[in-house]
């Protein structure tokens, strides 16, 4: 009896499955909307990588998915990935990329600073990447930032760098919009 349900689950499953992929693509996604019928709101979205190749080894699901929606993003590239001396040849790749992503060259920004050199072993200053960072975000008004899981996703040092980077950055934004929150319930 129990086989027999845990069939019936799977067929169920892959019924409900078959019925998203066939379905889905004739609706029309001229309005996304909300569980509470607001349409969403277009989103200016950072993602932050340490090298030249993460946004195609890691994140191009989501660049396409965000893409796709009309969501700007943006790319802040931490290093030009200059570890093996190859940096200007992966630099031109990443944007190589940026194309087939539909990603503007304008909206791709490579960081070469001395203190963030790609390689295993060299620490990155999470201050410094806070400061770059939030220089991005107040340039072009972002709302939303993409980068590494706390593990960076490979393991690679400089991926975990840029997570704890970005977590650096989370207290002086949220002090920002809480100020301009009870600046604005004052008026």
């Amino acid at each position: 009896m129990a086989l027999i349900l845990i069939i019936a689950s799977f067929i169920f499953l892959w019924i409900i499955s078959l019925c998203k992929i066939f379905l889905l693509p004739r609706t029309p996604f001229t309005k996304h909307f909300t569980l509470d019928g607001r349409a969403f709101r277009k989103r200016n979205v950072l993602l932050v990588i340490a090298h030249p190749d993460d946004e195609s080894m890691f994140f191009t699901p989501t660049i396409n998915f965000l893409t796709s929606r009309g969501h700007n993003v943006q790319i802040l590239c931490l290093s030009n990935g200059d570890a093996d001396g190859k940096g200007n040849v992966r630099k031109q790749e990443l944007f190589q990329a940026c194309v087939s992503l539909k990603v503007p060259m304008q909206q791709v920004k490579i960081v070469n600073h001395p203190d963030l050199q790609d390689g295993f072993g060299k620490a990155w200053n999470h201050d410094l990447m806070a400061n770059i960072i939030e220089q991005e975000i107040t340039s072009h008004c972002i709302d939303m930032i993409i980068t590494f899981d706390k593990y960076g996703v490979s393991g690679h040092c400089n991926h975990r760098d840029v997570h704890y980077g970005v977590c650096s950055l989370i207290p002086r934004v949220m002090c920002v919009i809480s100020s301009t929150v009870s600046k604005q319930m004052k008026h």
